[in-house]
């Protein structure tokens, strides 16, 4: 049988009474595309953290391509790369000195350097290779830190909000460069909140939430699985006062332009329709959408808190 890439086994951590973790069950396999989405405080970088070695679990364990990340953590770590949140790096290097030493902690000599070289470009960081680190803007320091990660190849790739406050042109040359890789047949892990990111890169998304995992499928199953679309309808009145069956479906109105959320058997558009023009008003434009990811997430993730309120 084949190793998953990533494996949590009944993984909790505390600080003091505070439990961070609560179980996590999760088996990530190899080659995979996966997003591990959730609100803030859910735990995400706290089990990113466990398996980079950087913090130990309380209880359960986690291992990377078979290899316990405690009691083997140096294969655990050589088949890992991680792109942190924070911009953490050494002022005191150029970038392509720094990269180089980042992989000769690795064991990684001389035969990587063309490689490094190769990253460089990738990330467009060539022209920036003998600047000192501290010099770069924030975009191109971050681009320096998903080289870092990459320097050694590892197999399994971890990004922790790898685009946060970055330009559109930085994300769409991450996003290929990620694509390539996981074609390649590296795994990639995403944390993110630009669900759209998720939506269209991932294969596989759980949602942790409190400490646990609340959702875990492929995600064109779990954008499949909610039986409802939405309706957006265009007013030739700002000031509308809708029918009362219309107005118990709206999801958001900003004055002529209303969203209804419909649900799938019971909520027919032509109703809908009717009962506007019924009530004296005439429609501008009509448009449905299917629910994207983000009206999930918020969707799973205000139930859970209605739960624990409960």
């Amino acid at each position: 049988m084949t190793e998953p890439a990533l494996a949590f086994h009944s993984v909790c951590k505390n600080f003091g009474t505070f439990q961070a973790l609560d179980r996590v069950d999760l088996e990530i396999e190899r080659g995979s595309f996966f997003a591990l989405l959730g609100p803030n405080g859910a735990g995400k970088s706290t089990l990113i953290s466990i398996t980079a070695g950087l913090s130990t679990a309380s209880s359960g364990w986690v291992s990377v391509l078979g290899h316990d990340v405690v009691s083997d953590y140096r294969r655990a770590r050589n088949c890992l790369g991680v792109v942190p949140q924070e911009l953490v790096y050494d002022p005191f290097f150029s970038v392509r000195d720094m990269l180089r030493q980042q992989a000769g902690y690795h064991g990684c000599g001389r035969a990587y350097w063309p490689w490094i070289d190769e990253l460089l470009q990738r990330l467009e960081l060539t022209d920036k290779r003998n600047q000192s680190i501290r010099a770069l803007s924030g975009g191109m320091k971050r681009r320096v830190l998903i080289a870092q990660a990459l320097v050694h190849k590892p197999e399994v790739i971890i990004l922790d909000e790898p685009t946060a406050g970055v330009d559109v042109e930085l994300r769409r040359t991450l996003w290929a460069f990620t694509r390539e890789l996981n074609e390649a047949g590296h795994t990639i892990v995403l944390t993110t909140h630009y669900l759209e990111e998720a939506e269209q890169l991932c294969d596989r998304i759980a949602i942790l939430d409190g400490g646990r995992i609340r959702v875990l499928e492929d995600t064109r199953t779990l954008l499949g699985r909610h039986p409802y679309r939405y309706l957006s309808l265009q007013l030739d009145t700002p000031d509308a006062v809708l029918p009362e069956a219309v107005a118990a479906l709206v999801e958001s109105r900003d004055g002529e332009n209303v969203e209804l959320k419909l649900q799938t058997g019971r909520d027919r558009i032509g109703d809908v329709i009717e009962a506007v023009r019924g009530a004296g008003y005439r429609l501008q434009d009509v448009r449905t959408r299917d629910p994207s990811l983000e009206n999930i997430f918020v969707e799973l993730t205000m139930n859970q808190d209605k739960v624990a309120a409960a």
